[in-house]
């Protein structure tokens, strides 16, 4: 990362957290959702996807994210989760992050390792960073050597400002199938506040200034 732009910030909505949701908060979620019916298929799902997030947060630990973060919550419609990273990126030296690159790289999904039908990418704009690089689709993540998982997905791409082979990718995920359009507004909501910092709490352009 820049000299300039030595930290980012990404509000979070009130009802996710930044925390290992492996722990106490999420025991917690899930004994309420178990309570919530009585339907031996619907605890079944709620307990999958309980699975679901442990792993999803174990693998982000194992790829090096630098920010973590996830709500598990019970609405009157039922139970929603999703996950939040941030990753470190380093384009090697003499390639170029372009759309071809970011395709055959991102939002492909590692247990096929193909891209998904319903892949899209394009380009956004974030308000405090500017035109930058989308990737949305519904992956097959491979978390463990027997679990398969289906998630929405959305990647963006955050150039660090002042280099060019340095971006920070946001990535949002959901299990929540159903709730596609939704969980997509949500993400993107969300990415919309991202921006860089100095160590002073200064945010920083793309440029550096």
């Amino acid at each position: 990362m820049s000299t300039a732009a030595r930290r980012f910030v990404l509000d979070i909505p009130d009802l996710w957290n930044q925390l290992d949701l492996t722990g106490e908060d999420l025991a917690q979620v899930r004994a309420r959702a178990l309570a919530s019916t009585r339907d031996p298929l619907e605890k079944a799902r709620i307990n999958d996807m309980f699975r679901q997030g442990r792993e999803v947060t174990r693998a982000a630990r194992r790829h090096g994210a630098v920010l973590a973060v996830g709500t598990a919550t019970m609405y009157p419609e039922g139970l929603f989760m999703a996950y939040g990273m941030v990753f470190a990126v380093t384009t090697p030296q003499g390639e170029e992050l372009t759309l071809p690159v970011l395709s055959a790289r991102l939002g492909v999904s590692s247990a096929t390792g193909a891209a998904p039908k319903d892949r899209v990418i394009t380009s956004v704009d974030v308000p405090h960073v500017g035109t930058v690089a989308r990737v949305t689709g519904t992956e097959v993540t491979r978390l463990t050597g027997d679990i398969d998982v289906k998630l929405l997905t959305m990647h963006t791409m955050m150039p660090v400002p002042g280099t060019t082979e340095d971006f920070l990718v946001v990535t949002f995920a959901s299990p929540n199938l159903p709730l596609k359009s939704e969980a997509y507004d949500l993400f993107d909501a969300i990415t919309s506040t991202f921006r860089f910092v100095t160590d002073d709490g200064v945010q920083v352009t793309r440029d550096g200034g």
